[in-house]
C-alpha cells in the first residue's frame, strides 16, 4: 500500500439533478464503498485499485439524489474482508443501510454470524462469468452458498450470464433463499440471448429478483443505453415485484488495461449517477411501479 496516496472525496458526484419525485424510502440497491487504503487495506491479490469512495461520499451522493437507503456490496478488491462495508453500514445507520458480503472457505461461522449482526443480509456469488463453465462445480458452489445463506435468512446475490442461469435453473428454482441476479441478469445480447427465458421464468415465478444496475457494464449505446430498453420491458412484463434499481456508484473500472498493474490507480468510469436515475424514470414511467421498485421491493428483500 506504500504506493497509494490518500485520496479524499474521490467518489464521483452526480452532475444531473433528478427530474422526478423520488418516493420516500427509495433505495439504491447496488453501491460500493472504497475506504482510504491505510484504514481498509485491499487484498494483494486484487485485480485493480480504485480511488477511495468513502461512506461520507456515499451519504452526499444519496442526499443529492433524494435517496434514503442503500445496499452496500463489498467490492472484490477486499477479498473476503467485509470491514469496509460493515463500517459504512454503521456510518449510515441500520435504518438506512444493508450489506452484501463476499465470503469464501476461510470465512468462519462465527464471522458470518457477526456480519449478520452488523447489517449483512446477503452474500455475493460469482458463477461462470469467465473461463470454462463447469456445471457440476458451479452446482456444488451454489449449494454451499445456499446452505450458508439459509441458516441465516440471507439472500444470494448472483453474478452469472443467462446461459449459466439456464444450466442451473432447476437448482435455482428450488432454492429456499431469495435470489438476486445482478446487472439486468447479465443480458448483454438482448432479449434473444440464450438463457434469457430462464431469467424471465425465475422472475415471473417470484423466485428471483433482478437488479436494474450498472447498464454501462452491458450496453454498447452509452449514455442512454437504449439497447437495454427491450430487456427492461421484458422484465417489467414478467414481474415488477421482483425488480430492484441500483446505481453501481462509484462506478469502478475493473477492466484490464495494458501496462496498468493491479496496484496502479484505476480511475472510476465517468458515469453520472443522476443521469442513471433519470433514465430509470424514463424506462419506468408509471410512478406506482417506480415506487414498487425503489421502495417496496428492497424493503421486503433487505428488511428495511
Amino acid at each position: 500500500m506504500a504506493n497509494l496516496k490518500r485520496v479524499s472525496a474521490a467518489g464521483p458526484k452526480p452532475n444531473t439533478t433528478v427530474a422526478f419525485d423520488v418516493p420516500r424510502g427509495a433505495c439504491d440497491a447496488h453501491v460500493h464503498v472504497v475506504g482510504q487504503p491505510e484504514e481498509f487495506p485491499m487484498s494483494p491479490e486484487r485485480d485493480y485499485t480504485p480511488p477511495a469512495a468513502t461512506a461520507d461520499d456515499l451519504v452526499e451522493m444519496l442526499k443529492f439524489l433524494s435517496i434514503e437507503r442503500a445496499v452496500i456490496v463489498t467490492p472484490t478488491i477486499y477479498g473476503n474482508d467485509n470491514s469496509v462495508t460493515l463500517a459504512a453500514i454503521e456510518k449510515l445507520g441500520r435504518d438506512r443501510a444493508r450489506g452484501v458480503a463476499l465470503v469464501d472457505k476461510a470465512t468462519s461461522s462465527e464471522r458470518l454470524d457477526s456480519m449478520m449482526k452488523g447489517g449483512i443480509t446477503g452474500m455475493r456469488l460469482f458463477l461462470g462469468g469467465a473461463g470454462v463453465f463447469r456445471p457440476a462445480a458451479a452446482a456444488k458452489h451454489l449449494q454451499t452458498a445456499i446452505d450458508l445463506a439459509n441458516v441465516r435468512g440471507w439472500h444470494l446475490d448472483i453474478s452469472a450470464p443467462p446461459d449459466v442461469v439456464a444450466a442451473l435453473a432447476p437448482q435455482l428454482a428450488a432454492c429456499p433463499v431469495p435470489l438476486v441476479l445482478d446487472y439486468f441478469g447479465w443480458v448483454a445480447g438482448g432479449v434473444q440471448q440464450p438463457g434469457f427465458e430462464a431469467v424471465l421464468s425465475l422472475v415471473k415465478s417470484g423466485r428471483a429478483y433482478v437488479k436494474l444496475a450498472e447498464p454501462y457494464r452491458l450496453s454498447k449505446k452509452a449514455p442512454d443505453y437504449g439497447d437495454l430498453i427491450p430487456v427492461v420491458r421484458a422484465l417489467l412484463a414478467a414481474n415488477p415485484d421482483r425488480l430492484l434499481w441500483g446505481s453501481g456508484w462509484p462506478h469502478v473500472d475493473s477492466t484490464p488495461v495494458a501496462g496498468r498493474s493491479n496496484t496502479d490507480l484505476a480511475p472510476n468510469l465517468p458515469v453520472d449517477t443522476g443521469h442513471l436515475l433519470n433514465l430509470f424514470a424514463r424506462w419506468v414511467p408509471d410512478a406506482e411501479i417506480r415506487r414498487t421498485i425503489l421502495v417496496e421491493n428492497p424493503a421486503r428483500l433487505y428488511g428495511f
